[in-house]
């Protein structure tokens, strides 16, 4: 099972700078406390071609995929249609949110709010806490309304519900290479990866007068045996560090 996610956050809103985005910030963090990592995220507008696209895309990658807004009522609300048409399959009105949608809103369910169970053909439903109109996944896509105050909680019953294996926690190492420039670093980084392969290991230069590079691991378990080897590699090529 992968331990990387894919996130996509939808709306013209953000694009056009109207609204400030909170999800990235939150699903970093979400994934890195069960253990898991974002492996990427794609911001993109209320457009019916381009959400088709992605989708069609995505869907082909092994990634699970956390897709934030666009399952509202209205007529910008593309993402159900969108999914669809990725899938290839139709929209159909899901029992179960019809039921959900009803009760909650009775007669003032219809014409409009009941569009919210129009859903792809195959979809299951995810719970949503806040007002229980649910959001759904299909096809390791999970299709979330874009308040965080909704889509949050449910991103955190899908892990626990589909992903529980995964709750371990991603640990991590770094030092601060001093007087070398990044460049320098490059065959070193590269017998780390060879010798320790299920190790991530990253650099990040910090600019400035008293500049350095940032040189780290992150890995599950111990990386003791991993840090020191790579202490070693430096010490062996007379690279001071800290």
């Amino acid at each position: 099972m992968n331990d990387t996610f894919g996130l996509v956050i939808i709306g013209d809103e953000i694009l056009i700078g109207n609204r400030e985005d909170s999800h990235l910030a939150h699903f970093k963090k979400l994934l890195h406390h069960k253990g898991l990592r974002l492996s990427r995220c794609w911001l993109l507008p209320d457009e019916e071609s381009n959400l088709i696209d992605h989708l069609s895309f995505s869907m082909t990658q092994a990634d699970p995929v956390f897709v934030c807004g666009g399952i509202g009522a209205t007529p910008d609300d593309l993402t159900r249609a969108c999914a669809a048409a990725a899938a290839d399959v139709p929209l159909a009105l899901h029992p179960e949110a019809v039921a959900l949608i009803e009760e909650r809103y009775g007669m003032a369910a219809r014409p409009n709010r009941i569009q919210m169970a129009n859903l792809p053909q195959g979809a299951k439903l995810i719970p949503n806490p806040y007002n229980q109109i649910p959001g759904f996944s299909l096809n390791r896509h999970y299709f979330l309304p874009g308040f965080p105050q909704m889509a949050w909680p449910m991103a955190e019953w899908i892990l626990d519900e589909y992903y529980p294996a995964k709750n371990l926690t991603l640990n991590e190492r770094s030092l601060q290479v001093l007087d070398t420039p990044e460049s320098a670093l490059v065959d070193i980084m590269k017998r780390f990866n060879e010798r320790f392969p299920g190790i991530k290991l990253f650099s990040l230069p910090v600019l400035g007068e008293n500049g350095y590079v940032e040189l780290g691991i992150r890995g599950r378990g111990d990386l003791g045996q991993a840090f020191m080897g790579l202490q070693e590699s430096l010490r062996t090529k007379q690279i001071p560090f800290r």
